[in-house]
């Protein structure tokens, strides 16, 4: 199956993504992609605590998440995909990684950001760089817990 869902949260692993997104998704998987966060092995012992039974846990580095993709590494796995970024999705994408959907979870404010919605800021690049995942094709919508609707990035981001 590969990716079912990708998700941009800022806080990464934590109980909305474990509790609601998860189940959801039918996740098997959660991969955390981060380049930063993959050797900090202080974060990644924390987000392992909160794995749930049953489900595995990938917390790669960009290329290794590409070279394992493109490998069928987790092709019989139904993988729920949580970055802090999008510029992280758009790289994925360019080396050939397949994603359906992307959902915007929490972006947090910041220097040179703007909020768009409640509980997300985006900077101009990150809006281009969401703006790049549409034009790819992928849906990208707003969506903080699995029912909630869902909205288009169009609804805030024009």
């Amino acid at each position: 199956m590969g990716v079912v869902l990708a998700r941009i949260d800022q806080r990464l692993i934590h109980g909305i993504v474990v509790t609601q997104w998860a189940g959801a998704t039918k996740a098997k998987r959660l991969m955390v992609v981060d380049d930063a966060i993959s050797q900090d092995e202080t974060q990644k012992a924390a987000m392992r605590m909160s794995k749930p039974a049953g489900t595995g846990m990938s917390i790669i580095d960009t290329q290794k998440a590409i070279t394992n993709f493109n490998n069928g590494k987790y092709d019989s796995h139904n993988v729920l995909l949580i970055v802090k970024e999008p510029k992280t999705l758009l790289q994925l994408v360019a080396g050939g990684v397949e994603i359906p959907k992307v959902n915007i979870g929490i972006m947090f404010d910041g220097e040179g950001k703007t909020t768009v919605k409640k509980m997300v800021a985006v900077s101009e690049e990150e809006i281009a760089d969401l703006k790049a995942l549409e034009e790819k094709g992928i849906p990208v919508t707003f969506h903080f817990v699995p029912n909630d609707p869902e909205e288009p990035l169009s609804t805030y981001i024009k």
